[in-house]
């Protein structure tokens, strides 16, 4: 299999016309194998369920990663080696790899993160279907508690116009299912998105960038090119540092009031339109009418959305939880206790399969610095306001006295909620 940055490559050069055969020399791959990239319509990543043959390092691979994105933040004399590794693994996992398949794991990923250092630059004259993205945080009063969140900007210099998207977080789930969204919204794709920063794309390593993967699959699925702004450098970022202050001034002050995320969201984008509803501020020109040719130059739609999804594995403690970012405890369920799960990250919810890839138990997800547990009851309710169908199988019905349980029990969805 090809690595994501050269599939999107392959994809990029069709699209620009380029012959297969052409393509294939360039890249060093077979024309069919050029045929094979160029058929695909999804690049989702599916639950990884294990196959029957494989690398023995392959489990380990999140670890390994994870002993890595340490190091960034570590002076550089104290960080792993692949031999520290390897004992990691050995004495603290039980993992049967040889040291050599460690030595050769970790160096290639240290090259694939030297390959993949940002070296784009900020273009000031802006056309037609390029933008700048950006997060930005605001107050909520979400469900009656005033809550810290992001709203995400695509803005676009051309028109002057910036939908928005309220995210509970700036990680790679929200980045990228806020795109999705917007791009929804659009009816396309912006040919260039230049990012302000790196926070829920990449990672900083050494002078450049390490794209997150969730992100490089993205990015390949619907195939817009990206750059990233140079940090000293204001006067490249500061339009889409204005548009998300516009946005928080004019649509969150004040302080409004959100009980379901999805339906805020659904009428932002065109409450962002609607602050555009004068003429450019240097063309002279109507905003909503550039913003017209904004559209039109947006590349079209795949057949398939691409399911925002961050799939890792992860041990279930003895009580049956798996913990995320070492604070958000989620239950699956006493009878997983130390077994290893499928766990699903997306931009609102935690999904957990068992290793066959069944599924479990669908927790709505924590943000914050606070450690949380799904298994108060309590930690459902969201969810169950989303989901009112799903009151059968909640813990919180479980919790209910039974007068209580059966009044809602004979309830139809709507008064359920």
């Amino acid at each position: 299999m090809i690595s994501m940055p050269q599939m999107q490559s392959i994809r990029s050069r069709r699209r620009n016309g380029e012959s297969i055969a052409s393509i294939a020399r360039s890249e060093r791959v077979s024309e069919p194998t050029v045929r094979k990239y160029l058929r695909v319509d999804g690049l989702s990543a599916g639950p990884p369920v294990r196959r029957r043959r494989g690398s023995v390092i392959d489990e380990w691979l999140p670890m390994i990663e994870g002993m890595l994105a340490e190091d960034r933040e570590t002076w550089r004399k104290q960080r792993h080696t692949a031999t520290r590794i390897h004992e990691r693994l050995r004495d603290g996992y039980g993992a049967g790899v040889s040291l050599s398949t460690v030595t050769r794991t970790v160096a290639r990923l240290r090259r694939e993160a030297a390959a993949e250092r940002e070296a784009g630059f900020l273009d000031l004259s802006w056309h037609p279907g390029e933008c700048q993205a950006d997060f930005g945080q605001v107050d909520v009063r979400y469900r009656g508690v005033v809550t810290r969140m992001r709203h995400f900007v695509l803005d676009f210099p051309y028109s002057n116009i910036g939908p928005s998207r309220l995210m509970p977080g700036e990680n790679a789930e929200c980045t990228c299912q806020a795109l999705r969204n917007l791009f929804e919204w659009l009816g396309g794709v912006p040919e260039r998105i230049v990012y302000d920063n790196a926070a829920g794309v990449g990672r900083k390593w050494f002078d450049g960038i390490r794209l997150i993967r969730l992100f490089q699959a993205f990015q390949a699925h619907y195939g817009f090119e990206y750059a990233f702004c140079n940090p000293y450098s204001g006067h490249e970022k500061g339009g889409v540092e204005a548009r998300v202050g516009a946005v928080r001034r004019r649509l969150f002050v004040p302080v409004p009031g959100v009980w379901n995320l999805d339906s805020f969201n659904l009428r932002l984008p065109g409450r962002c339109l609607g602050l555009g509803d004068k003429d450019h501020y240097r063309k002279g020109e109507s905003q909503t009418g550039l913003f017209d040719e904004d559209r039109k130059a947006l590349l079209p739609l795949p057949a398939k959305p691409f399911d925002v999804v961050t799939w890792t594995r992860m041990k279930a403690d003895k009580y049956g939880n798996i913990t995320v970012q070492g604070r958000h405890r989620y239950a699956a369920g006493p009878e997983h206790a130390g077994h290893e799960m499928i766990v699903g990250l997306r931009a609102l919810e935690v999904e957990i399969l068992d290793a066959e890839g069944k599924r479990v138990i669908t927790h709505p997800r924590s943000y914050g610095d606070k450690p949380t547990d799904s298994g108060d009851p309590s930690s459902q309710l969201g969810l169950l306001c989303d989901r009112p169908a799903a009151w059968r199988n909640s813990r919180v019905r479980d919790a209910m006295p039974d007068p209580l349980r059966e009044w809602i029990d004979a309830q139809d969805e709507a008064t359920r909620r």
